[in-house]
């Protein structure tokens, strides 16, 4: 999933989506009713099979257009809120490519500066060389590559299926495999996450997902460092063609900018309006 980076605070809510999203904490309270193992799929390979589908989704995703709407609260020490942001973001396609078009901030439409900022990032996209292209396609492939070692780095249990939202799922719960050995630059906070994941039974889908980090780690050469109970919930949503998209995610994180300032942070982001880009809204092409 893309989030906007616009603001310090991206760079390490990307690194906690890519490692938390997918596993939480349980805490004892889940109504999964138990599973008779004999009759279904086990846990691995329902795991595989929502691997090769979320492949597949991201993948399809990219042919799609969509709105997003960022909720930022700042909190202080006490959770009470200090100050909110709220962006509207048009996300369109670009060669190909994603591009966000603000529509409105905290209500107001965009000021000249960031329309011209707008204006001329586009048409950098608009005009981007196959040097920069290539890199841009490898960043993207790297973002995406933590997917294929969840197998290696949790150990995986089919704890029950419940409904969610009318669709049967399956419900899963990992912890962290002793002894995996960390590829890529996500997978050395797997072992400092664990969780649990709905899973679509008939298109192995993820539903739902809600994660917590359980040890705090640094990320961004040391510049911040996630502390511990950084949590997040994604929703997901089926547009067709056994296509799963996000609905809704919240984060709720902390962390400690250069060891000194503690940042708090509430934010939802909010997707609707997926429509293919092939109908002609919202693509720009050269």
């Amino acid at each position: 999933m893309e989030i906007r980076a616009n603001s310090r605070v991206e760079v390490f809510l990307v690194m906690l989506v890519a490692s938390a999203a997918l596993f939480a904490q349980t805490d004892g309270r889940s109504e999964a009713k138990p599973q008779n193992h004999a009759s279904v799929l086990d846990a691995r390979q329902i795991v595989g099979l929502s691997v090769t589908a979320t492949e597949r989704s991201w993948e399809a995703r990219n042919h799609y257009v969509y709105m997003e709407r960022d909720d930022d609260r700042r909190l202080d020490s006490l959770g009470q809120l200090k100050s909110e942001d709220v962006d509207v973001t048009r996300m369109i396609l670009v060669n190909g490519a994603r591009f966000e078009q603000l529509m409105e901030h905290n209500g107001q439409l965009p000021s000249a500066k960031e329309l011209k900022k707008s204006d001329e990032d586009l048409d950098k996209l608009k005009h981007e060389t196959p040097a920069e292209q290539t890199a841009r396609v490898r960043k993207d492939q790297e973002n995406r590559s933590f997917l294929r070692d969840l197998l290696e780095a949790f150990d995986f249990h089919l704890i029950g299926e419940e409904a969610v939202e009318g669709r049967p799922a399956y419900v899963l719960q990992a912890t962290p495999h002793p002894g995996y050995h960390a590829h890529g630059k996500f997978g050395k906070m797997f072992s400092k996450v664990e969780g649990k994941l709905w899973v679509d039974k008939q298109d192995f889908g993820w539903i739902k997902v809600d994660g917590e980090v359980t040890q705090s780690f640094s990320m961004g050469l040391f510049v911040a460092r996630v502390q511990r109970g950084s949590h997040i919930i994604l929703e997901q949503t089926c547009v067709g063609d056994s296509v799963w998209v996000p609905r809704r995610l919240e984060v709720r994180a902390s962390a400690r900018i250069l060891f000194l300032k503690s940042l708090d942070i509430d934010r939802i982001l909010t997707y609707s309006d997926y429509r293919p880009a092939g109908d002609g809204s919202y693509s720009v092409s050269r």
